[in-house]
C-alpha cells in the first residue's frame, strides 16, 4: 500500500500536476484510490466513456490507438486525463505490460477538489495548453 506521502510524490512527478503546491497535491492525493493490476489487465478501452484517470506509480503500460502501439509508459505517467474534464470517449486502449500499481483519480471527486481549490484549475489549464502546443509543433512544425 502506497502512503499518502508516496501518493503526493507520485502526483508531483506527473507533468499535469508538477506546478501544484504540496497542499494542492495532498488534496488531489486524498481524491485518489490505489489499485493493483496484473500484467495483461485492460485499464482503458478505446471508445468507451471515461470517468477517471490513472497515475502509474509502479509498472509499465502499453498505449494503443486503433490497434497500433503508440507508447510505452511507466512510473510518473498519467493516462486518461481528458476524462477528468469531460465524459467523452477514450482515445486509446491502455493495457498493463507488467504488474502495476496505479492511483485512480475519479472525475467527480477531482472536480470537487477543483471547486475547493480553484488555483489547481489554472495550473492544469496551463499544463494542458503546453501539451497542446507540443502536439501542434509535432504535427505541423
Amino acid at each position: 500500500m502506497v502512503s499518502n506521502k508516496q501518493q503526493v510524490e507520485s502526483l508531483r512527478n506527473v507533468k499535469l500536476f508538477s506546478s501544484c503546491t504540496d497542499k494542492e497535491l495532498r488534496k488531489v492525493a486524498k481524491a485518489t484510490d490505489e489499485v493493483s493490476m496484473t500484467e495483461g489487465t485492460l485499464i482503458i478501452d478505446q471508445g468507451q466513456t471515461g470517468r477517471e484517470a490513472f497515475v502509474i506509480v509502479e509498472g509499465e503500460v502499453i498505449v494503443r490507438r486503433n490497434g497500433r502501439k503508440v507508447a510505452e509508459l511507466g512510473a510518473g505517467s498519467v493516462v486518461g486525463e481528458m476524462s477528468l474534464l469531460d465524459k467523452g470517449p477514450r482515445t486509446a486502449t491502455v493495457v498493463c505490460q507488467t504488474d502495476c500499481t496505479l492511483l485512480v483519480i475519479d472525475q467527480r471527486r477531482f472536480l470537487g477538489v477543483l471547486d475547493e481549490i480553484p488555483s489547481i484549475s489554472h495550473k492544469l489549464m496551463a499544463s494542458l495548453a503546453s501539451k497542446i502546443r507540443e502536439l501542434d509543433r509535432a504535427s505541423f512544425g
